[in-house]
């Protein structure tokens, strides 16, 4: 029976294939971390060294750019859990006019091909007066950052089951308990993934961040426009690598606590 469920040969031999094609560049992002090389990306590079860690460390434009990261895609994020479960509640849980064309008009963001999403953001922000600053870059990225979570909850949403709303509303909880131990519970697995991936796609957005920036530099700006210059650009490389171990660990844990959610929506089969 255990022979029947192993994978074939041809299938593992894909699916190695597609893990090498889609890890091999970053593993040329960690090598060439450690390049004596300054200007090129020489390959094989001519030398190895950890000197560019203590150069990215000591450079204050890549703290700079980071911190501006992380605070535009932590508020991007809030805002996005806050919109995107409202309405997922309010599509999911009502039925009214129009509830189908609403739904649409909140996934459009991230349909649209980035650059049409910045170009009328930026319009919108010019003939409005509204100087560009952190939030115009947290209004553009909360555009697309809401979709995702509305997507993750409205689908838990879905499969909640009503009753158990009414349930708790007739053993006397008030809409505020509801939501706290009945509906809450049920979305936090959901919503922890939205968030999450709210988060990443904020923290790695370079279109819409373009065109909303003005003179500020999020992190992927700043690489951007230092692989165009011709020095230190393993730096952009270390600044990479460490992007990625720090991302690792919290989209780990955000698989494992997500993995089960499907069986662990209370009241499924009762």
């Amino acid at each position: 029976m255990r022979s029947e469920n192993r994978a074939p040969l041809g299938l593992k031999v894909a699916a190695a294939a597609g893990l090498l094609f889609m890890l091999a560049p970053l593993a040329l992002i960690f090598l060439h971390a450690f390049s004596t090389e300054d200007r090129t990306y020489a390959w094989p590079p001519p030398g190895l060294t950890l000197d560019w860690f203590a150069v990215t460390w000591n450079r204050r434009d890549v703290w700079e750019a980071l911190t501006l990261s992380v605070q535009v895609a932590a508020v991007s994020t809030v805002i996005a859990l806050i919109f995107g479960t409202l309405i997922a509640a309010a599509v999911s849980g009502t039925k009214f006019f129009g509830r189908e064309t609403i739904s649409l008009l909140v996934i459009l963001p991230i349909a649209l091909p980035g650059i049409i999403t910045g170009i009328s953001l930026r319009s919108a922000f010019n003939l409005m007066d509204i100087p560009f600053s952190f939030w115009t870059i947290v209004l553009g990225h909360a555009t697309f950052c809401i979709v995702v979570v509305y997507n993750n909850a409205v689908a838990r949403f879905r499969r909640l089951h009503g009753s158990l709303v009414e349930a708790a509303m007739d053993l006397g909880a008030d809409g505020f308990q509801t939501f706290r131990y009945v509906i809450l519970p049920n979305l936090g697995t959901a919503l922890l993934a939205g968030g999450m991936l709210a988060f990443a796609l904020s923290f790695d957005e370079v279109i819409v961040t373009t065109f909303t920036a003005g003179q500020q530099q999020t992190l992927p700006i700043w690489m951007l426009e230092e692989l165009i210059r011709p020095r230190q650009r393993p730096v952009t490389n270390v600044v990479a690598m460490v992007v990625v171990l720090v991302t690792f660990l919290p989209i780990l844990a955000a698989f494992y606590l997500t993995r089960g959610g499907e069986q662990s929506t209370a009241g499924m089969g009762k």
